[in-house]
């Protein structure tokens, strides 16, 4: 198999190399990336809708996607270059919600009109969307979600609670996932909306981290009265639609090129210091967990190129597992990057928030935080199944009261 890119693909990563190289310098002092980066203070807020300006004023936020709905119709590997690359630099300025999870569900399931309306702003980063899937008592059970949406004429009148609602306090839009009809269970009578975040009724509260920093929240909505033309795809069918948008979000080429980044950052730290009057990368058991590191960021890239290749093909069952075996080895080689720095790193490894602390102390922060990865985006028991069922074609349980 022969994984080498074309001149032409070769030309488009160094100009992407040379962008973000760029851009990054304008970054708010020790923007970490990721959801804290984003969404934890408004300097990191605002540099990240910076960002989105400026890949819109290029065109590449919406790489694949048709032009008249503001793409560049480039090819799947032109999309997996650009999101390995942006990884490598932990650039934020991609909307995972909006970019990665809504617009793919506009131009699956919406109509013409949503389309043309909705994704133009999407593609020029003038919009920032939120998910509102988890409730109280639905998370990766979610088609047991109770938020109702019930029509009214031309509106849908919205009631319930969502969770854990990501990014919340600075979004315009979220998509939301309410049963409309109120007798149904279970998947049946699931629909999914285009919410604008400024509808009277909607009330945002945050959840806090331990250490106060705000980057979940709880969202309610009272009587919220929603305009029938951001209902999605046919009333009552939003489980399927839903289903397609778990698969969009799990593919995670540039989470594997960032965390290479940080395998080769804590190498570097390996060789500048010493223990014991021995340098860290010399101990065999360094080592082996480096190697060990490397090996799963080298198998993680390669499965992001799989699932690039499988979406060329329009081969929904296989992106199905192979999304789902991505989101599984992501998130739990997050856990041991983070677990190994910190034993390599001693007792320097709990460092934060002090000139002292190896690698800016984000190992710490990391460690902290990776366990909510294996949570969040569908648990990974849930993935296990998925794999289990869809890609080894295993017989579902069914067990009795």
């Amino acid at each position: 198999m022969d994984f080498s890119l074309t001149a032409e693909e070769q030309a488009f990563e160094k100009e992407l190399e040379v962008f973000f190289e760029a851009e990054m310098k304008n970054a708010p002092p020790e923007f970490a990336g990721g959801l804290e980066g984003i969404y934890a203070n408004e300097e990191g807020n605002n540099f990240h809708k910076y960002m989105a300006k400026r890949l819109g004023e290029k065109g590449w936020i919406a790489h694949a996607w048709p032009k008249q709905y503001g793409g560049m119709e480039a090819t799947i590997m032109e999309q997996m270059i650009f999101d390995e690359v942006r990884g490598r630099y932990g650039a934020p300025g991609i909307d995972a919600f909006g970019v990665g999870m809504f617009a793919p569900t506009l131009l699956v399931g919406a109509t013409e009109e949503q389309k043309e309306r909705l994704l133009p702003p999407i593609a020029k980063g003038e919009v920032f969307y939120c998910q509102g899937w988890s409730e109280p008592d639905a998370g990766s059970d979610l088609a047991s979600v109770t938020t109702l949406a019930i029509r009214d004429g031309d509106h849908f009148i919205v009631n319930g609670q969502k969770t854990w609602t990501t990014g919340g306090h600075y979004s315009d839009h979220m998509f939301l996932l309410a049963r409309t009809d109120s007798d149904s269970k279970r998947g049946k009578g699931l629909s999914v909306f285009n919410v604008d975040m400024s509808l009277p009724g909607i009330e945002v509260r945050p959840l806090l981290y331990m250490d106060g920093n705000h980057i979940y929240n709880e969202v309610y909505f009272k009587d919220v009265k929603l305009p029938a033309y951001d209902l999605i795809g046919e009333e009552g069918k939003g489980w399927d639609l839903t289903r397609q948008t778990m698969n969009f979000e799990r593919s995670g080429q540039g989470a594997y090129a960032g965390m290479r980044v940080i395998v080769d950052e804590l190498i570097g730290y390996m060789k500048n210091t010493k223990r014991g009057g021995k340098s860290l990368a010399d101990d065999p058991i360094n080592r082996k967990k480096i190697a060990q590191l490397i090996i799963d960021c080298e198998m993680g890239t390669t499965l992001g190129y799989k699932i690039g290749w499988y979406q060329s093909k329009n081969d929904a069952m296989n992106i199905i597992w192979s999304a789902s075996s991505s989101k599984l080895l992501a998130t739990e080689l997050a856990q041991r990057l983070s677990q190994y720095a910190t034993e390599i790193m001693g007792s320097y490894g709990q460092m934060e928030d002090d000139p002292e602390a190896p690698m800016g102390g984000h190992m710490a922060n990391l460690y902290q935080f990776c366990k909510g990865m294996t949570i969040y985006a569908g648990t990974n028991e849930i993935q296990r199944n998925l794999i289990a069922w869809v890609g080894l074609g295993l017989p579902r349980l069914k067990f009795k009261p």
